[in-house]
């Protein structure tokens, strides 16, 4: 049964890995309302044997990396609900906790089972404003208030050992610079994704140069991509990156549909019929140097399954 593997050793050795999908949209099928600010994040306080069973979905779909109910729970977000920061730390250390039983679960089940992996997730501080700035990055916060704001969280993580950390869905530069001060700080791994504004720009504006440049300074940063964007916007800015940094990518954006954040609901997204699908772009994305590929919002276990037998992930004898 495997154990104590890290991201970078797997990626060193040559091994392509398969994210999972989106959670909330799962959990909405298993009967969770997630209109709410906590979002799936509330689940964790409700019903937090269904977060364990769709990281086990996921993992039985052919998943090698699980990511935590953790994006949006956060002290600040749980004393919303009158939750002390205890209380809230334990929530988020409860996210890995699930997903560490989901993969304890199928080693159970599979003797010899393919390394599994549980990457800590943190979302970005408009995730928490819960007001769709996570695709603009228009919210101002000092480094020194983005440190504080991200921290507990990741402490948490941290001592509840997740494997990594994934630093994602982020729009905003400055707060890329907090968290990678945070990732020293803490001497844990990460992956680094990134909303974007078009295929050369993050959401607030500043070049994927600037965000490649700033990255390849710390050594404990894995992979580096993009998440939660548009499925026409991966080739092009996949591309982009693969001239600008020679860090293994990662991508997992949506299934091709459009988010609205004021209505909050999704819609047809102009061009996303002529890009296909997750599982038929993942020869493309892995020729451009993506190593880690799943799926975000209105991705399933079904997609994760086919982009699985797409990618034939493997891991050397």
């Amino acid at each position: 049964m495997p154990r104590n593997t890290t991201l970078s050793t797997l990626l060193d050795a040559g091994t392509d890995l398969v994210l999972d999908g989106a959670l909330a949209t799962e959990l909405e099928v298993h009967g969770c309302d997630l209109d709410d600010p906590l979002w799936s994040a509330k689940v964790l306080l409700e019903q937090p044997h269904l977060i364990k069973q769709v990281h086990r979905d996921y993992f039985d779909a052919g998943a090698s990396v699980a990511i935590t109910a953790s994006y949006q729970a956060t002290p600040a977000g749980f004393a919303r609900r009158g939750l002390s920061v205890e209380e809230s730390l334990e929530l988020v250390s409860r996210s890995v906790r699930l997903a560490d039983e989901a993969r304890q679960e199928y080693y159970a089940a599979h003797p010899g089972a393919r390394s599994l992996l549980v990457a800590g997730s943190v979302g970005p501080y408009g995730a928490y404003l819960a007001d769709g700035s996570e695709y603009r990055g228009d919210y101002t916060l000092s480094s020194a208030e983005f440190r504080d704001f991200h921290r507990p969280r990741i402490a948490a993580l941290v001592d509840a050992g997740v494997d990594f950390l994934a630093c994602e869905t982020l729009p905003s530069f400055a707060e890329a610079e907090a968290l990678l001060a945070l990732v020293a700080e803490f001497d844990v791994e990460s992956w680094f994704t990134f909303t974007l504004r078009d295929s050369a720009h993050i959401s607030d504006g500043t070049p994927l140069t600037d965000v490649a440049a700033l990255l390849r300074t710390e050594p404990r940063v894995a992979a580096v991509g993009l998440n939660c964007v548009p499925l026409e916007l991966v080739t092009p800015a996949l591309g982009t990156l693969r001239n600008l940094t020679d860090a293994p990518l990662v991508a997992y954006p949506n299934s091709g549909e459009t988010y609205d954040a004021v209505t909050k609901t999704w819609g047809a997204s102009e061009g996303a019929g002529h890009v296909g699908t997750l599982a038929g772009n993942a020869a493309d994305w892995r020729a451009l140097g993506a190593r880690l590929v799943g799926g975000c919002c209105r991705t399933n276990p079904r997609d994760i399954e086919a982009l699985a037998t797409n990618m034939t992930p493997h891991e050397p004898s």
